[in-house]
C-alpha cells in the first residue's frame, strides 16, 4: 500500500508549481492543499514547515485531514529537493532518468536556470530593468536544449524534473509580458512577448516553450486567471 501524500501548495507560487507538475507526471496518488499566502493558517508552520512557505510535502503515517498532519508523517520542503524526491519516489516516472550523465545534465539545466536567468527575472519584473539581461539568461538556457529532432525538452524526448522547474517560471512570465503589468513601463510587456515569438534568434526556445504548455501535467495545473489578477495588484498597473 502506497504511503499517504499531501501536498501543501497554492496557485499563485511557481515553486510550489514545480512540485504539483512532477505529481501529476508521476500519476500519483496524492491530496493538494491550498494554502492562502497572505494569511497562512496558525498551524502550519509549526505542525508543517518552519519557514512558512510552499511547497511542503507530508508523507507517511496514517491518513489525515490535510489541516491536521499527522506527527508521524515526514515533513519536506524546498521545491528543488521535492522534485528529486518525487522521482525517487515514483521511479517509472523517469523524471530523473537512470543514466548518471542525463541526471548530471537535468541539474545542470536546473542550475543554469537559477544563475542565468532567475537573477534578471524579478529584476525585470518588478523592478523594470532592462529585458536585455534577462533575454541573455533565455540565450544560455536555450543553448542547452538539444536540437529539435533529438525532442523538444531539456533531455530529448522525455519531461524531466528539469522542465518542471523552470516551466512554472516561465508560464508567468508570459502572464506577465502579455498583459503588461509588470514594474516596466508601458508596452514593454507586449514588445518583449513579441521577440520571444517572432525572433528567429529564440527559434528554439519557443518550441521548447510550446511543448511545455501542451503537457496535461501544465494544464491541469496552471491557473492563469488567478496570477494574472495577482500580479495586477502586486505591479499596480490595472489599465
Amino acid at each position: 500500500m502506497p504511503e499517504t501524500l499531501t501536498l501543501y501548495t497554492a496557485k499563485i507560487c511557481p515553486y510550489a508549481h514545480r512540485t504539483e507538475l512532477a505529481l501529476e507526471e508521476a500519476h500519483a496518488d496524492y491530496t493538494r492543499y491550498e494554502i492562502d499566502l497572505s494569511n497562512k493558517p496558525e498551524w502550519y508552520a509549526p505542525r508543517v514547515n518552519p519557514a512558512s512557505k510552499v511547497p511542503a510535502i507530508a508523507y507517511g503515517g496514517p491518513k489525515t485531514a490535510p489541516d491536521q498532519p499527522s506527527p508521524e508523517s515526514e515533513k519536506i520542503a524546498e521545491s528543488l529537493v521535492l522534485l528529486e524526491f518525487i522521482a525517487d519516489l515514483y521511479p517509472d516516472s523517469n523524471l530523473l532518468p537512470k543514466d548518471p550523465v542525463l541526471r548530471a545534465k537535468a541539474r545542470f539545466f536546473i542550475d543554469a536556470f537559477s544563475t542565468k536567468v532567475s537573477p534578471f527575472y524579478m529584476a525585470f519584473v518588478a523592478r523594470g530593468e532592462p529585458f536585455e539581461n534577462l533575454l541573455k539568461g533565455i540565450e544560455a538556457l536555450q543553448s542547452l536544449l538539444p536540437p529539435e529532432d533529438k525532442g523538444p525538452f531539456a533531455l530529448g524526448s522525455q519531461f524531466s524534473i528539469a522542465d518542471a522547474a523552470v516551466l512554472p517560471f516561465i508560464a508567468r512570465l508570459y502572464v506577465i509580458l502579455k498583459n503588461d503589468i509588470g514594474g516596466f513601463a508601458k508596452g514593454v510587456g507586449p514588445a518583449s512577448f513579441k521577440i520571444l515569438q517572432e525572433d528567429e534568434k529564440y527559434k528554439r526556445f519557443k518550441s521548447y516553450v510550446e511543448a511545455l504548455f501542451e503537457r496535461e501535467s501544465f494544464k491541469k495545473t496552471f491557473h492563469e486567471d488567478v496570477i494574472a489578477e495577482v500580479y495586477q495588484k502586486r505591479f499596480g498597473r490595472q489599465e
